[in-house]
C-alpha cells in the first residue's frame, strides 16, 4: 500500500481505490468477503474501499482510516524511494551523518536502531489500514467468528475529509442492506511521540473538534495622506487577530489536557494591486481546537471578542488623534454574523450570490478563500454601511467527540480499560487509555459529537451548499468511536518513520481484541 502513491489531490488518490479494491479481492483469505468501492460523488474519480467481512449475527464494528498521504516533495534528492520503505530507510540513515537538528539526530539513532521504518505515508496511515486488514484476514479464517467485521478505506483526509463524509452519509443505507447492527466504529490513525513511545501505544476514546472561525472587515478607504477620513480594514483586522491569538476565552480544555490556544492562520487585505488608498476590507481566518465547546458557543466567544478588539482599536485611534476629529471611530463598529446579512438580501441578490458561490466551487482556491469572495460580495449586495465585522466559518467543521454513557459506549471504554489494565501481560508493552485523540482526524464524523448549536455553523458558513457540500441530515454517524492506531514519529516531514513492532505486532492483537471482546458478550 505504500509504494502505490496516494498523494491527496492527485492523480495516485484517484486511482488508489480501484487499485486498493482489486488487491483485497485478490486476496484468497478475502474470497468470501463482500468487496466494493464507494464514489465521492458522480464524475469526482475518487472511492471509498469497503469491504464486509461476515460472522454471525447482525452486530459490527467498522474499522476505517485514510489512503491519502500529503506530498512527497520535501524529499529532495530522496523523493524517488519516498514510498519505497525499505530502500528509503538506509538512504534517509545515511543522509542524516552530518545531523544538526535534534530531530535529525533522534531519526538518525531510530533509523540505526531496526525498529523504524521510514516511508511517506507508512505511519500515517496505511501501516493503521494493514493492522486493520490484519484483523480482519484473522476474523475470516476463524471459523464461527461472531458479528461482522466493515473496513472501509477513504480518501481525502489531509484535504477535506470527503472520503470520510460520504462513508458517514451510506452507512445507514449499507446497515439495511446487508442487515447490520452497527455497533461501534475504530479508527486506526497514527499517533506521534518524540518519547519512548508510551504516548503512541495509546487508545483515544475521543478527538478534539476543529473550527475556522472568520472575520471579514469592512472598512472606510481613504487617501492614505488623509487617514483620519477614513477607518483601515487592514489595520482592525490585525488589531482583532492581536486580541484573539492566544485568547484565554477561546482555549477549551479537558480534564487531562491544558487545551490548545487559537491562532491566526491567515489575514489579508482585499486590495488587488498596490495604490495609496487605505485597504477597504480584509480577511482573517482562525483555528480554533475544542474539546466539549458546542460551535454556537465557539462562535459566541469569537464575536465578544471581535466586538472587544474593535472597541479598544477605536479607543486607542481617538487617544493617538487627541483633539482632532474622525467621525468614523466616534461611534461602536457594528458586527453581523453572515446569515443576518444574507437576511438583508432580496432574492435577485440572493440569486446572484449563490451563482458567485456555485462558480468559485468549481474552481481550484481553497475553502477560507472560497467563502471571502462570496462573504465580500454579500457585503456589497446588502448595502449595509462601513466600518462593520461580518463573522462565520470558513471551512469543514470538525466536532469534539467522546464516549457516551450509552450502553455500547460504556462497553468500549470498559474494554479498552481492560486492556489498559492488561497490556504488559498480554502484549509485552505497556499501552494506555487518552480522552482525547489530539490530531484532527475522520473521527469527528463517526463518533458521538457535540452537536448541539450545530446548525449555526450551516448558517454562517459561506460556501456550505457548494464548498463544503454538507448532506442535508446532519452528516454524522453518531456512533460510539475510539482510535486505535500506530505510533512513530514526524509524520507529514521526509523523518516520516514507523515503529514497527508495535504496528505489525502489538497492534493487530489489540484490534482484535477489543473488536472481539465487543462483538462477543462473553467474553470478559
Amino acid at each position: 500500500m505504500t509504494q502505490q502513491k496516494s498523494v491527496t489531490g492527485t492523480d495516485g488518490e484517484a486511482s488508489f481505490g480501484l487499485w486498493f479494491a482489486n488487491m483485497l479481492g485478490a486476496e484468497t483469505v478475502f474470497r468470501d468477503a463482500k468487496i466494493w468501492t464507494i464514489e465521492i460523488e458522480p464524475g469526482d474519480g475518487r472511492h471509498c474501499v469497503a469491504m464486509l467481512v461476515r460472522g454471525t449475527g447482525q452486530g459490527t464494528i467498522v474499522l476505517t482510516g485514510h489512503y491519502d498521504t500529503v506530498s512527497t516533495h520535501d524529499y529532495g534528492q530522496l523523493e524517488d524511494l519516498a514510498t519505497e520503505p525499505e530502500e528509503l530507510t538506509p538512504a534517509l540513515a545515511k543522509s542524516l551523518h552530518m545531523a544538526e537538528t535534534s530531530a535529525a539526530q533522534l531519526a538518525k539513532t531510530d533509523l540505526a536502531s531496526g525498529e523504524f521504518l521510514a516511508g511517506r505515508g507508512l505511519l500515517d496511515m496505511k501501516a493503521g489500514l494493514a493492522a486493520g486488514l490484519a484483523v480482519c484476514a484473522e476474523f475470516a479464517e476463524r471459523v464461527g467468528s461472531v458479528g461482522n467485521l466493515l473496513f472501509i478505506a477513504v480518501p481525502d483526509e489531509e484535504n477535506n475529509s470527503a472520503g470520510a463524509r460520504r462513508a458517514v452519509q451510506v452507512l445507514p443505507e449499507l446497515s439495511r442492506e446487508h442487515d447490520l447492527d452497527i455497533a461501534a466504529a475504530i479508527n486506526l490513525d497514527a499517533i506521534s511521540d518524540d518519547g519512548d513511545g508510551s504516548k503512541g501505544r495509546v487508545i483515544a476514546l475521543g478527538t478534539v473538534g476543529k473550527l475556522l472561525p472568520t472575520v471579514f472587515v469592512a472598512g472606510v478607504p481613504a487617501h492614505s495622506g488623509f487617514p483620519l477620513n477614513g477607518v483601515n480594514a487592514g489595520a482592525l483586522a490585525a488589531a482583532i487577530a492581536a486580541r484573539i491569538e492566544w485568547a484565554p476565552e477561546l482555549t477549551d480544555g479537558s480534564q487531562a489536557l491544558p487545551g490548545t490556544p487559537p491562532s491566526l492562520l491567515s489575514i489579508r487585505d482585499g486590495k488587488a494591486g498596490y495604490d495609496v488608498t487605505t485597504p477597504a476590507t480584509a480577511f482573517a481566518t482562525f483555528n480554533v481546537l475544542s474539546y466539549r465547546r458546542a460551535p454556537d458557543e465557539v462562535l459566541e466567544r469569537f464575536d465578544r471578542l471581535c466586538l472587544d478588539a474593535a472597541r479598544d482599536y477605536r479607543a486607542q485611534l481617538t487617544r493617538r488623534i487627541g483633539s482632532r476629529r474622525s467621525d468614523f471611530i466616534a461611534g461602536s463598529i457594528p458586527l453581523y454574523r453572515y446569515e443576518t446579512v444574507l437576511g438583508c438580501l432580496q432574492q435577485e441578490d440572493i440569486s446572484k450570490l449563490e451563482a458567485l458561490s456555485a462558480s468559485v466551487a468549481a474552481g481550484a482556491l481553497s475553502l477560507p478563500e472560497q467563502s471571502r469572495i462570496v462573504t465580500e460580495e454579500a457585503w456589497k449586495l446588502s448595502q449595509l454601511p462601513g466600518p462593520a465585522m461580518i463573522t462565520g466559518f470558513g471551512s469543514i467543521p470538525y466536532l469534539a467527540t467522546t464516549l457516551s454513557d450509552a450502553p455500547t459506549a460504556a462497553r468500549l471504554r470498559a474494554i479498552a480499560s481492560d486492556i489498559r489494565d492488561g497490556s504488559s501481560v498480554r502484549y509485552g508493552s505497556t499501552v494506555s487509555c487518552t480522552e482525547y485523540f489530539a490530531g484532527i482526524s475522520d473521527m469527528s464524523f463517526f463518533g458521538e459529537a457535540a452537536s448541539s448549536g450545530f446548525d449555526v455553523v450551516g448558517r454562517n458558513t459561506p460556501m456550505w451548499r457548494d464548498g463544503v457540500r454538507w448532506p442535508k441530515t446532519n452528516g454524522l454517524a453518531d456512533i460510539p468511536t475510539i482510535n486505535i492506531g500506530p505510533w512513530g514519529r514526524d509524520y507529514h516531514t521526509p523523518l516520516e518513520r514507523l515503529h514497527t513492532g508495535y504496528a505489525f505486532d502489538v497492534l493487530p492483537r489489540i484490534l482484535r481484541d477489543v473488536c472481539e471482546a465487543l462483538l462477543n458478550p462473553d467474553i470478559q
